[in-house]
C-alpha cells in the first residue's frame, strides 16, 4: 500500500510538475480560446436556457472536494434524471458510463466524442486543484463505494489525462482503472508525464473510447 509520504517525497518533481501544469494550462487557455468561444454559442443556440459551463464537485488529492469544470454536454436536469438510469451502467464498479446516454445534447455528442468538453478543466489546473496528468477525479457517491486499496489513487492530485484515459477509456473497467493509475503514481516522472501528454493529443480528436 502506498503512503502520502511516498507519493509525496519527490519535492523536485512536484514543483516541476505544478511548472508545467501553469504554464501548459495557460497556453492551452490562449490558444483555444477560439473554441471556448464557438462550442458556448453551440451549446447556447441548442439550449438558450441552459447554462454552458457544467460544475460538478469531484474528490481530489487526500480526499479534498472541488469544483470541476466541463463544458455542457447533457440536459440542463441531466443530475436529477441519473437515478432512473443507473441501473443502464456499462461499465464495472465505482462509476457510471452509458454508451446511448439518452441526457446527452446533440452538441454534446460531438464535444464529448473528441473531448472538448473537458477543456475547461485547464481552470481548475491552473488553480491548482488539477494536474495535466493524474489520475481522474471521482465523485464522491464513487469515493463512499471505495476499499482502502482503491482510496490509494487519491493521495495524489488528479489529472486532466493519464494512463487510464491513453488505454482505452471507457473500454476499462474500474479496477483495472485503480491499477493503471497506481502504475502512473508509482513510475511518475517528468519524461512519463510529457509522454502521456503527447499520447493524448495524437488520440484526442476522433477517439473511438470516448462517451
Amino acid at each position: 500500500m502506498l503512503t502520502a509520504d511516498q507519493v509525496n517525497a519527490n519535492v523536485s518533481y512536484l514543483r516541476m510538475k505544478r511548472m508545467i501544469d501553469i504554464i501548459g494550462s495557460l497556453i492551452g487557455i490562449i490558444f483555444l480560446s477560439p473554441v471556448f468561444l464557438l462550442v458556448a454559442i453551440m451549446i447556447k443556440i441548442e439550449e438558450p436556457k441552459g447554462p454552458v459551463f457544467f460544475k460538478q464537485v469531484r474528490v481530489g488529492k487526500a480526499e479534498t472536494e472541488f469544483e470541476m469544470y466541463k463544458f455542457r454536454s447533457m440536459v440542463s436536469d441531466a443530475e436529477e434524471r441519473l437515478k432512473e438510469l443507473l441501473a443502464l451502467n456499462e461499465v464495472s464498479g465505482a462509476m457510471f458510463k452509458m454508451k446511448d446516454d439518452p441526457r446527452v445534447t446533440k452538441v454534446g455528442k460531438f464535444i464529448r466524442k473528441t473531448s472538448i468538453d473537458e477543456l475547461p478543466q485547464l481552470f481548475n489546473v491552473l488553480k491548482g486543484e488539477m494536474s495535466l496528468v493524474g489520475p481522474r477525479p471521482p465523485l464522491q457517491r464513487e469515493v463512499n463505494e471505495y476499499t482502502s486499496y482503491d482510496k490509494q489513487r487519491l493521495l495524489v492530485t488528479p489529472g486532466c489525462t493519464g494512463l487510464w484515459q491513453v488505454s482505452g477509456r471507457s473500454n476499462v473497467g474500474f479496477e483495472e482503472m485503480v491499477e493503471l493509475d497506481l502504475v502512473y503514481i508509482r513510475k511518475r516522472t517528468i519524461v512519463f508525464d510529457i509522454k502521456l501528454i503527447l499520447k493524448t493529443l495524437l488520440i484526442l480528436i476522433g477517439s473511438k473510447d470516448a462517451f
